[in-house]
Formats: C-alpha cells, structure tokens, sequence
C-alpha cells in the first residue's frame, strides 16, 4: 500500500460521499483535510503537517482552498498532497502557502557604528536590512559541481517562496557574476558606504568578480581574501532574506577555517561527487564544520548519474551511492542526488536558469527537492521550535 493509500485508508473514504451514500458536509469535509494534513508522514514532516503549521483556515467554494503558513519552503510537496485530496474529495483542492521563517540563531551584520546604532535603538538584525539565515555551501575539493549546485539551489528557493540572496566567498575564483549572467557587472552605492547587491531574476547577489578583475583575486594572501570577504557580507546592503546561501571557496584550508568562524553561518551543507576521492575529501568538510560547531544539514550528491538520452539508462560514472553510505557513516541526511546533464552545464556556462524558465521541469524538481530539504531541516534540525527539540520536564 502506498504512503497516500495509508492516509486515506485510515478514517474515511475515497470519495466525497458516505458509504450511505449521503455527501459529505463542509464540517466533515474540514475534519477530513485536517486528518489527512496530521497523518501526512515524510522525511520533511516527520510528525505531520499540522505539527509544524503555525496557522491553518479552510475556505469551500467550488473549490476547496487551504491556507497555511509554515516555517520552512514546502509548497512543491504540498502541491501533490492537494492533488491527492482533490482525488478523494472529488473536486479541485489548492493548498497555498505563507512562509513565515525566522532566523535559527540571533546574530547582526554590519560595521560597528551600524551594530551601536542598533543596540542602542535596541533592534534586532541590522540597519542595512535583514539576514534571517545563512546557509554555507561546501565542499572539501574542487570540481564536484559547488557554484553551479549553489546557484541551482538559490533559484529552487526562491521558486518555492523564499526571498534568497548569494554571496561568493570563492575569493580564488569567482564563478557566480559568470553563473549569473552578470559578467563585468558592478554593484552601486546609495549612499557612498554600502553596495547595493545585484538583481539576478530576482536573487540578491554580490561576488568579489563584480568588484576586481578575476585574475587580481587569485593572487591575494588568506589575511587579504579573509578581509575582502568580511566586507562583501557587512558592506552590502542586503535586503530582508530568508536564506543568504554562501558559495564557500573548495578545501578546508585556513582561510575556510576562518571563513567558518568570522560568518554567523547557520548551518552547511556538503556538495560531493559519489567518487571516493571526492568522498575523502567531502568527510574533512565535516570534520572543519564540526570544530567551530556549525551543524550540517546533509549531503548534496552531484554527478550522482548520467541519464541516456536515447535509451534512458542511468550510468554511474563516478560510482554509485556514495553519498548515501557517507550520510549513514556521518549520521547526517542525503539530502537529494542530481544528474549529470548537459543541460545543467549550459546553463552554468550561458548564465541562464532551467529553474527559472521551466520551474516544473525535470531538472528544476530535482533542486527544488533539494531545497526543501534543505529548508526543513534547517528548521527540523536548528529551531528551538521544531517539533524533534528535545524538552526537559520536572517534577515537584
């Protein structure tokens, strides 16, 4: 039986009326949608919808549509459980969502009269605008595919609902203005002291290949590229963001180390390839996060396939589940495998976004997947008010 036919098969029936055949009224049709939201079970809503939803409203028309607002991205899943419902209720039912995400640890960005002014004025986040998250994506090498995921997510995000912005910490090698089709773009100033982030189809960008020639960059001391990137983050003025995603330079040398440290980084996440070397490496990434105890949320396995596009075969050309193994080994979460598709590469290449241009494509589910993964657990993982935080009770 499959997980919907669980949840139909618990309390009631598979069509809008009785077995005595009389239908179902709108107080039994509510009561019916908000058991199916409690007994929905996934990865993501590990004890139900409604364990999570901070608000719910129920409005029946000629069609049916539910209200919710909830804490993390999850509009793609919810999406096929309204599907499922207006299967079983036998007309059209729509699930909309509000996002309401709060940051998972307190923290400020800005120079230090910006973080006195606050203070004194006793608000929270920064006068520049407001980071609620930031998100660390990293890899412990090169070439596994970490600029092109990064941006691929960011889109995914912002497809879901999210307001997402991306900052190039890759001091080295800049990929992302290229990614972005924002090559030999600058950023502007309104006032002469913060940069104004670039518009990239709606994500807020800044990279250190918007501001010097990516040749300049490469030849930069760590103490150097360290203080390049602490002001790239503090000097922009980021708008109000859900997510910020961090491009973070491949390796777990000094200058991630202090990467790691300097940045109020939320939580990361690992690109790898499923390649043993990659893999190597990939288990380093999470030993560097561990020790300034910033908590990852999973792996992204990348190039986890190669689909045929004649006869459809999937070829495992760097090997085959090992990120899975490398989650179990490290108790983390496989977060999502992509292919290895032309496609992706061309769009990495030409500045453009499959995401964006065909959200409901093959290529985009798979980010978008990712991305709420990424999302939920982010809140499942990190938020005093996730449903898995451990309670301590007393007793007198």
């Amino acid at each position: 039986m499959t997980m919907f036919g669980k949840i139909f098969s618990k309390k009631t029936p598979k069509t809008d009326v009785k077995s005595n055949g009389e239908a179902l009224n709108s107080s039994e049709i509510e009561q019916f949608i908000k058991d199916t939201l409690s007994h929905y079970i996934s990865d993501n809503f590990p004890q139900g919808v409604l364990a999570v939803c901070q608000e719910l409203s129920i409005t029946q028309n000629k069609k049916i549509t539910i209200n919710l607002i909830m804490p993390f991205v999850c509009q793609g899943e919810l999406d096929l459980l309204a599907q499922t419902l207006s299967e079983n209720l036998a007309c059209t039912v729509r699930i909309k969502i509000a996002l309401a995400i709060k940051p998972v640890r307190q923290f400020s960005l800005g120079n230090d009269k910006n973080k006195a002014d606050q203070d004194k004025a006793g608000q929270e986040g920064t006068v520049q605008g407001k980071v609620a998250n930031i998100i660390a994506i990293a890899s412990g090498k090169g070439g596994v595919g970490k600029s092109t995921t990064t941006v691929n997510l960011a889109y995914a995000l912002m497809c879901e609902g999210a307001r997402v912005g991306i900052l190039d910490a890759d001091i080295y090698g800049p990929s992302i203005p290229s990614m972005l089709g924002l090559k030999n773009e600058k950023p502007s100033s309104s006032d002469g002291k913060l940069m104004t982030p670039l518009d990239a189809k709606g994500l807020s960008a800044m990279s250190i290949g918007f501001l010097v020639d990516e040749a300049d960059a490469t030849v930069w001391r760590g103490p150097m590229a360290s203080s390049a990137f602490n002001q790239l983050l503090n000097e922009t003025d980021w708008p109000e963001l859900d997510y910020l995603l961090i491009d973070m330079p491949p390796g777990t040398g000094d200058i991630q180390l202090t990467l790691a440290q300097k940045v109020p980084v939320a939580a990361a996440v690992i690109v790898t390839t499923p390649q043993d070397i990659a893999l190597i490496d990939a288990v380093k990434g999470i030993a560097m996060f561990d020790k300034v105890k910033v908590p990852v949320l999973g792996i992204v396995e990348n190039m986890s396939y190669h689909l045929c596009e004649n006869c459809g075969h999937q070829s495992h050309i760097f090997g085959e589940a090992g990120g899975e193994h490398m989650a179990h080994d490290h108790e983390t979460k496989l977060l999502g495998q992509l292919p290895l598709d032309i496609a992706i590469r061309q769009d990495a290449d030409f500045g453009e976004s499959d995401i964006i241009e065909n959200s409901a494509g093959e290529i985009a589910n798979h980010y978008r997947k990712i991305a709420r993964n990424i999302s939920a657990q982010l809140f499942l993982q990190c938020d005093i008010a996730s449903p898995l935080t451990a309670t301590i009770t007393t007793r007198i």
